[in-house]
């Protein structure tokens, strides 16, 4: 039996840590049989996994929602949740974790469905140790290589790919597809979308993927400048061309020369210089404020705007003849509410790339906070969500965004955000010692959500002796 095994081989000395990758593999046992899942714990600690335990299959499921792991050990039978809905809920918050099944009533047909449902293995009791350490170190590096593998597609989209446009849905993979015709060419684009759908992101991947990527790529808001400074800005101005012009001064056209120049908001343009615009797109010649002599230039156009540019020239704001110049190609951005789907995935990219920014150390995120993000409607799109995954971060304290991070709107009514409130001292005076720590246990458990490992964690203590602790005290999260 795997008890006695393990018990025998207290004393050997411990292999090295079973790992493939900079980051310790993370192991959930999840088995009602308390006595069972310590030993399977102690066996695999032995050989370098990290190992956390549930003691039932309610407890296993909470921290799959909390927690973020590679190995999920599980007994089949359970009073509550089962191993196969232990399996289920794995593979449906984390896709690329392995599980193994566990179990001493074991037939074909409950094999079968467990390899069925996405199981990795189906184990029967009793366990021999040198069994589980080979299965759970196949596991590791399934799950490790699944990990390395995505890590190398995402580096390689970024090195060779349009870095920067993240998503997998259908209406993403059609944008990506047509970046992938458009960028080649020198053709000027009209790229249409909300505020916050990245607009200016896709602008420059297409830069990046053109034969243009060496030379500079210059962006302009056309919305936040006047009539006079917006022409200096585009075409530049002579010295003595007005008031301040005390030197000569080049405009983003000459600075993009043999670049691409991107126009944001180009429908906020006054009329004025748009005439100007279409004229430097139909000769390529500007001509700096105050002077007479053109300069040729060879620049790209990319343009953007979030409004309809067909009723600007219904009402007379915008001319006909410029659109129809700037969208030789158009391209229209779904918003986010549209592809939801690519929200995980945006989440994790924004994790990673905050987290290094601000040198947290972040495991990831809930599932109830994900569950949360994807609820809701998102009016500022994928600029909103990056600002709200930087928040969550910043205000961080026990390294997973979970649903105390959340910002306001997010927030359930009455529900608690930030870190657990300190329990008052003075109330704490004059009681036993044992009965203060009792209370402050509890307390942290509550603010964990019943999470043992991330209460220990906060408490500075090991997982076990946070168990113990409880069972003696009978707490709630020791069942």
């Amino acid at each position: 039996m795997l008890y006695h095994h393990a018990m025998a081989h207290k004393e050997a000395k411990p292999q090295q840590p079973a790992e493939t990758s900079a980051l310790p593999i993370e192991v959930l046992i999840v088995d009602n049989d308390e006595a069972h899942a310590e030993v399977v714990a102690e066996s695999l600690d032995r050989v370098g996994f990290h190992c956390h335990v549930a003691t039932s299959g309610t407890q296993g499921a909470e921290m799959i929602e909390q927690g973020i792991y590679d190995i999920i050990v599980t007994d089949l039978v359970m009073n509550d949740v089962d191993g196969l809905g232990i399996l289920d809920r794995a593979k449906q918050a984390l896709p690329d974790c392995e599980v193994i099944l566990m179990t001493g009533h074991g037939t074909i047909p409950s094999a079968v469905e467990a390899m069925r449902r996405g199981a990795f293995n189906y184990l029967l009791k009793p366990l021999k140790i040198e069994q589980l350490r080979a299965v759970a170190e196949k596991a590791a590096e399934s799950s490790t290589l699944r990990r390395d593998n995505l890590e190398l597609k995402r580096r390689l989209d970024e090195k060779f790919g349009f870095e920067g446009v993240i998503g997998d849905s259908r209406q993403m993979r059609d944008v990506i597809e047509r970046l992938k015709r458009i960028a080649p060419t020198d053709a000027t684009v009209l790229i249409q979308g909300e505020t916050g759908t990245g607009k200016e992101l896709v602008a420059q991947s297409i830069h990046q993927n053109s034969p243009r990527k060496n030379k500079p790529f210059v962006a302009l808001n056309c919305a936040a400048l006047s009539e006079n400074i917006l022409e200096s800005e585009l075409f530049g101005h002579i010295k003595g061309a007005f008031t301040d012009a005390s030197t000569d001064r080049m405009g983003k056209f000459e600075y993009a020369h043999g670049g691409t120049l991107f126009l944001d908001e180009v429908g906020d343009m006054p009329m004025p210089t748009q005439i100007k615009l279409l004229r430097v797109l139909e000769n390529g010649e500007i001509t700096r404020v105050g002077s007479n002599d053109p300069i040729k230039v060879n620049v790209r156009v990319l343009s953007a705007t979030n409004q309809s540019l067909e009723d600007a020239i219904d009402s007379g704001i915008f001319r006909s003849d410029l659109y129809h110049r700037l969208k030789v190609v158009s391209l229209r951005l779904p918003t986010l509410c549209e592809r939801a789907e690519d929200i995980p995935a945006l989440i994790d990219h924004f994790i990673k790339e905050f987290a290094s920014r601000h040198n947290k150390r972040i495991k990831g995120m809930s599932l109830a906070a994900r569950r949360r993000m994807l609820a809701y409607d998102w009016p500022g799109n994928v600029r909103q969500l990056r600002n709200m995954v930087e928040s969550m971060i910043v205000v961080d304290y026990d390294g997973l965004l979970d649903v105390d991070d959340l910002p306001e709107e997010l927030a359930e009514p009455n529900e608690p955000t930030g870190p657990p409130t300190a329990v008052s001292l003075a109330g704490l005076v004059g009681q036993r010692l044992e009965e203060v720590e009792r209370l402050f246990i509890e307390e942290t458990l509550r603010a964990a959500g019943g999470n043992r490992e991330e209460a220990a964690t906060m408490l500075g203590i090991g997982e076990r002796t946070l168990y113990r602790k409880i069972k003696s005290w009978g707490l709630g999260g020791g069942d």
